[in-house]
């Protein structure tokens, strides 16, 4: 097992980027919104970005790119329910964000078809049913690439702000809203060996592909394997880096997040840190920390913290450790960090975009060593 394994950094120097749907705390006003963040005590917490929120930054992101690949799944809703085509020949984020398509709604299934979704395989009924009707194959994948909760490194006091709509006639239309200063940390990891591999099975979390699938898979020149008794399509490795690169370049170029018309907050990382490493164990966590110095809070890289975690992952890295850092966030500890060397381990030091071009150069120069 082989995994793109890193951690970012978001710099959010006054913002509101995932916003809880719930009242604020303690006050009597009727238009109001608070952020999400794991409370702590009175008036200070941790606030965060929910990993579902940082997905769907990075869907967004990926779907408007100029200047990637990118082939988005349709979607289709029903009363209560949406999902996408599923199906991870055609659209790399059934690939490589993952996909449920269960129901069993025959109407629903005609109108999917009819918004354009790929037709689901038709099985029989049971036995024993008294019904000649049949049913539809439930397609499930569970997403290579994994996005942890975005939390900021140390607890922060909330900042209410008041707006005001005064443009109409009669009294102004107050609202109010808080919002934060802080750096925000997340893990990701995307699991090379699953991008671009399909389990054609009946067995709970293998079912990928159906018939219908499966010949499409067949067309786009997929290697038929078989994996203990479980049948694998997978796709031409050129096929599999492209979709790699164009997630890489994504997070790398991250855009989004909530009130950005009022709190602009660029959400592309100012510091990236990550390898290609045997098996999932992440080596990037706890590098940073936020400490008060001089009556201020300031953040810290963790060098000697950086430099244990790579001698005990030493075994373990089948890449460059890439360091990406903004210039003009932290040029002192960026300089710490700029400096660190660990004997017997290439670390490579740049921006955080240049360090994901970097990457996605080498995945393409060095699949025998991956993609196994």
């Amino acid at each position: 097992m082989t995994f793109i394994s890193g951690m970012l950094l978001i710099d959010a120097s006054a913002s509101a980027l995932n916003n809880s749907g719930e009242k604020l705390p303690d006050t009597n006003a009727k238009n109001t919104t608070s952020v999400k963040y794991i409370p702590i005590s009175s008036g200070y917490g941790y606030p965060y970005a929910s990993a579902q929120s940082v997905r769907y930054w990075l869907r967004d992101s990926l779907e408007n790119a100029i200047d990637v690949e990118w082939h988005t799944a349709r979607i289709h809703r029903e009363e209560n329910i949406a999902y996408t085509d599923g199906n991870p020949i055609k659209y790399w984020d059934d690939d490589l964000f993952g996909y449920m398509r269960a129901s069993n709604n025959k109407d629903a299934e005609a109108k999917a078809i009819e918004n354009g979704l790929t037709p689901r395989e038709k099985t029989p009924k049971k036995k024993n049913s008294k019904s000649n009707d049949y049913d539809l194959v439930t397609l499930t994948r569970i997403s290579p690439l994994r996005l942890g909760t975005f939390v900021a490194l140390s607890p922060t006091r909330f900042v209410r702000d008041w707006g005001v709509m005064a443009r109409q006639e009669g009294d102004p239309v107050t609202y109010e809203h808080n919002f934060y200063r802080a750096v925000l940390q997340g893990l990701f990891s995307l699991d090379l060996g699953m991008a671009g591999k399909f389990y054609r099975s009946k067995r709970t979390g293998f079912q990928n592909l159906d018939s219908v699938r499966e010949e499409q898979a067949r067309q786009a020149g997929c290697e038929e394997l078989d994996e203990n008794g479980l049948k694998v399509y997978r796709l031409p490795i050129a096929e599999r880096i492209k979709r790699i690169q164009s997630v890489l370049h994504g997070i790398g170029a991250l855009n989004g997040g909530a009130k950005q018309t009022i709190h602009y907050t660029p959400v592309s990382p100012v510091v990236a840190i990550f390898a290609v490493t045997k098996g999932g164990n992440h080596p990037f966590n706890y590098l940073f920390t936020e400490r008060m110095m001089e009556g201020s809070k300031k953040t810290l890289f963790e060098q000697q913290v950086f430099t244990e975690r790579l001698a005990d992952s030493k075994n373990d890295l089948l890449s460059p450790v890439y360091v990406g850092w903004a210039p003009g966030f932290l040029n002192e500890q960026r300089q710490i960090a700029n400096s660190t060397a660990v004997d017997g381990i290439s670390i490579e030091y740049s921006t955080p975009r240049v360090a994901f071009q970097r990457l996605s150069e080498w995945l393409a120069s060095n699949s025998a060593v991956w993609d196994k």
